[in-house]
């Protein structure tokens, strides 16, 4: 459809960040590494496929001030999203722990991530003690997981208790801005990213590849805002 319709790019969601680059023909860039692809442009007919998730998501830590640089990072989830942001950070972390309902995907990403970086990573089973033992010295905790999101606004991976005002919280989740993770995490004092800032920073780099042109980012931020403020909220007709 891409092609007949001679569209020239698209951005991919989950949860198909990793099974549409079966059917693309390049990958360029750190998709190649990442194995997960959120961005495509037609370049005459070819489908060539980018993650710009990667940078976007260093460009939101970096926007508020919380740097991975030599920070023990945990990473919730090993889906496509996840994926882009360990590679991004494999290098600048001081250590990264992917946490994940399917351990044997957390294990892989970690697996990947030593092999392909030699970075210092770990995959853990999403349990009740594994948080604990992971967050109790966490520097940066992401939430790379859709839960949260919308119609589902009152679940969280991360109990309040497991939360500390010397963190920082990055949920890539949008729709609400304010996710309950990041509302328990405020109501403490940590250091607070939603999920806006990675979705206009990412959404700029792939603006950069289908266009060649520098994207306009407050245009683009404000842009989104707004809309994202004219979503229904849970019950509401409109």
């Amino acid at each position: 459809g891409i092609k007949g319709l001679g569209i020239r790019g698209v951005n991919v969601t989950i949860p198909y960040k990793v099974s549409i680059t079966n059917y693309l023909n390049e990958l360029r860039g750190e998709a190649s590494l990442i194995g997960a692809v959120n961005t495509i442009l037609n370049e005459g007919g070819r489908l060539i496929g980018f993650n710009t998730d990667a940078v976007g998501a260093l460009r939101a830590l970096e926007a508020h001030a919380a740097t991975p640089i030599d920070k023990k990072v945990v990473v919730l989830g090993a889906g496509g999203a996840a994926r882009a942001i360990a590679f991004a950070l494999a290098g600048k972390a001081r250590s990264i722990t992917i946490v994940n309902r399917t351990e044997d995907k957390a294990l892989a990403l970690a697996n990947e991530l030593r092999r392909e970086l030699n970075a210092n990573a770990l995959g853990k089973p999403l349990t009740a003690p594994t948080l604990k033992d992971e967050l109790k010295d966490a520097d940066i905790l992401i939430n790379a997981t859709p839960t949260g999101m919308v119609p589902n606004v009152d679940q969280t991976l991360v109990g309040k208790e497991l939360l500390r005002s010397d963190m920082a919280v990055m949920d890539i989740v949008y729709n609400p801005l304010e996710t309950l993770l990041l509302k328990e995490a405020r109501k403490i004092g940590a250091k607070c990213i939603d999920g806006l800032e990675m979705l206009v920073q990412q959404g700029a780099e792939s603006f950069r590849i289908w266009t060649g042109r520098e994207p306009p980012v407050r245009v683009m931020r404000d842009a989104a805002l707004k809309s994202l403020k004219k979503v229904p909220k849970i019950g509401e007709n409109r």
